[in-house]
């Protein structure tokens, strides 16, 4: 099992920036990678990125790519969204999860709100 627990959500303008973080904690050596995710109200969960956890190799949404950077800290276990220029179309319930195989998101955090103000 790992458990998340993302933080650093809150309300923003348009064009400010924003750093969420997702601590994992549990069986971390079992993590292939982890991925942000982001829920808007009357909308489906969206991917936003992902980072393999051992090589960092990252990957992006379209959506997001040049505005947004993953990165993690193995020593903290502890997953990052730099979120910058963020405009109202971010407004979301932000999740992280964890992928421990290579196969499907298995784990999840309880989420975060972003809120951005045009």
């Amino acid at each position: 099992q790992v458990q998340l627990v993302e933080s650093g959500g809150g309300l923003v303008q348009a064009g400010d920036s924003l750093r969420l973080s997702c601590a994992a904690s549990g069986r971390t050596f079992s993590i292939y990678a982890m991925g942000w995710f982001r829920q808007a109200p009357g909308k489906e969960r969206e991917f936003v990125g992902h980072i393999t956890w051992s090589a960092g190799t990252t990957y992006y949404a379209d959506s997001v790519k040049g505005r947004f950077t993953i990165s993690r800290d193995n020593a903290k276990n502890t997953l990052y969204l730099h979120a910058n220029n963020l405009k109202p179309e971010d407004t979301a319930v932000y999740y992280c999860a964890a992928n421990p195989s290579g196969g499907t998101y298995t784990y999840w955090g309880q989420g975060t709100q972003v809120t951005v103000s045009s």
